[in-house]
């Protein structure tokens, strides 16, 4: 058991703080009992939290701020991880992403191919909402990103500033891929993605 709990926290601490997991991520070390186990004797000594139902964390913390919430874009990858299952941020919280908006919604949506379902992390709420493959082309790219950030600024709304704070945002290869995945955009997105791509150059 301690030679558990060691190589855990070993494994562990080599990812740095901040870093979400669950029990299937230790799956090569130990059987499932003894790292679940492993996992329960590391919480009560304080080096992980539970943040949910098999969820953890090795938290962040700040020399002012004390022990820092979980991040949000781990623990959606945790979630996910060894799984064949896409996600991608989108709504407000790609936005926010971006620094397109300064809004932190209390509701986080990722996209994905995977099942719907919602999660509670503190006090927020993360959403799982199950699309189109369509919707799905740009997972795991920055420009999938600014896909999904556009679309809820609305057209209206992406203008001179937006466009110049995404141009200093995005490498060539992000405007190459930016273009690629123009095709799965509304055609108002098109014509926006276009000019992005164009003046980046």
């Amino acid at each position: 058991m301690k030679d558990t709990v060691f190589i855990v926290k070993f494994s562990i601490y080599g990812h740095g703080r901040g870093w979400c997991f669950t029990p299937k991520d230790f799956i090569k070390l130990d059987n499932p009992q003894a790292v679940r186990k492993a996992l329960s004797r590391l919480q009560d000594i304080g080096f992980i939290n539970r943040i949910g139902w098999g969820l953890y964390e090795y938290p962040r913390k700040h020399e002012v701020l004390g022990q820092l919430p979980p991040d949000i874009a781990q623990v959606a990858k945790a979630l996910t991880r060894g799984s064949k299952i896409k996600i991608l941020p989108s709504g407000a919280y790609a936005a926010n992403l971006l620094g397109l908006s300064e809004q932190v919604p209390g509701k986080i949506v990722y996209l994905t191919d995977g099942r719907s379902r919602k999660i509670k992390i503190g006090k927020t709420e993360l959403i799982f909402r199950r699309t189109t493959i369509k919707n799905m082309v740009a997972a795991g790219t920055l420009a999938g990103v600014v896909i999904q950030a556009l679309r809820h600024l609305g057209k209206e709304h992406v203008d001179g500033p937006v466009i110049t704070k995404l141009k200093k945002r995005l490498s060539k290869q992000d405007l190459k891929l930016l273009y690629k995945y123009r095709l799965s955009a509304p055609d108002w997105l098109r014509q926006i993605i276009n000019n992005i791509v164009n003046e980046g150059d």
